[in-house]
């Protein structure tokens, strides 16, 4: 209805139509995430980083630890070689044996060394008898020298009856009691006195010195006693050396010799591996910029199916493999590339671990040393 005072409306009138209701989009929508599932996700792509910068060894675990493969068990493996040639006699002992020190190894032939020996011992006795002959020449010497004593007391005491008569003989001649002729025989019984006695200390002389050359040949003769010794003690070394003993406790390899097999000196029978090994780890000179003499290494033996076994740093080498090398790398042309080098780490198995005593000389080994924290 029109209202008073308003012109009459010519529009049409219309009807009000409410909107058609909104359709659903199309489309997969995800559930919405609870905070329990957001927090687990960031936690594992958290793990999976850590994880990743672990491995390629980037901060923050960068120098935790250092790794290496170039590493190998090492013993004193010795080479047991005969130090006398012949045909050896017997071989008691069987490949890979355990033996103790002293413990017959081989044999050698050892006719030729015991005769030896004997030879020796004789030529001993012989030298022996010499320097006992030459103690009783000079024995015999000496009392000759007592003898010419003797003797220059009888011609002192003829010289001296024979200046009494010379004298007696110059007074009787003044006064004419007696001729010229007898004057002349008691001066000659006297020159012939004191020549007597002259000689009697000249053979007493000689006989000094005969003495003192007995002396000193007879140092010689003990010089030759102690050579004809020692030759003994050399032939009764050659002798025990027949015998080829183990050095120290240990497990044979194989056998590299049999019964009746001719054997030189130096000739390589057999190897002796003691139980004694250790590590010897060839790390990258960068990485050993933080270890430390007694820092904790873990190690894995492939040989042993990957057990993990521990140790610690013993000792670290004074300078790289290089320095070792009989052929010293030298690059002096001008096209230089820098290679990393090889610092060789000692590492001591510690005690206590059942499958160390499976470790041998050779085996190749997966060495890992904890840096950080000390490494200790």
């Amino acid at each position: 209805m029109d209202q008073p005072g308003n012109p009459p409306s010519t529009e049409p009138k219309t009807a009000t139509v409410p909107p058609p209701p909104e359709e659903p989009a199309s489309g997969w929508r995800p559930p919405e995430k609870n905070p329990t599932t957001i927090i687990a996700i960031v936690a594992i792509a958290v793990v999976a980083i850590l994880a990743i910068l672990y491995a390629w060894r980037l901060p923050p675990f960068a120098g935790l630890a250092e790794k290496t493969d170039n590493a190998y068990v090492r013993g004193r493996v010795t080479i047991i070689s005969p130090q006398v040639s012949g045909y050896v006699t017997s071989v008691p002992v069987q490949d890979f044996a355990e033996v103790h020190a002293g413990q017959i190894l081989a044999t050698i032939d050892d006719r030729i060394y015991r005769a030896r020996v004997e030879q020796a011992r004789a030529n001993v006795a012989a030298q022996e008898a010499a320097l006992a002959n030459s103690t009783q020449a000079q024995r015999s010497r000496e009392v000759a020298t007592a003898s010419q004593d003797a003797g220059i007391a009888n011609a002192q005491a003829q010289l001296v009856r024979a200046e009494a008569d010379m004298r007696r003989a110059q007074a009787l001649v003044a006064d004419g009691s007696i001729s010229t002729r007898e004057y002349d025989q008691t001066r000659a019984a006297l020159l012939a006195a004191q020549a007597s006695v002259r000689q009697a200390v000249a053979g007493r002389a000689i006989g000094t010195q005969d003495v003192r050359t007995v002396v000193v040949g007879r140092l010689g003769l003990e010089a030759a006693v102690e050579g004809a010794k020692a030759a003994l003690r050399l032939a009764q070394v050659d002798l025990d050396n027949t015998v080829i003993r183990a050095p120290v406790d240990g497990q044979l390899s194989e056998i590299g010799v049999r019964n009746g097999a001719y054997a030189t000196a130096g000739t390589q029978l057999m190897f002796l591996v003691p139980h004694d090994v250790w590590i010897v780890a060839n790390f990258k000179e960068a990485q050993t910029a933080d270890m430390r003499i007694g820092q904790v290494a873990t190690f894995k033996v492939d040989a042993l199916g990957g057990t993990r076994l521990r140790g610690h740093i013993e000792n670290i080498s004074p300078a790289a493999g290089s320095e070792f090398a009989v052929i010293k790398p030298d690059n002096a042309t001008g096209n230089f590339v820098k290679v990393a080098q090889r610092i060789a780490v000692r590492i001591r198995v510690d005690p206590g671990q059942e499958a160390s005593r499976r470790l041998r000389p050779g085996m190749s080994v997966e060495v890992k040393v904890r840096t950080y924290g000390n490494g200790r």
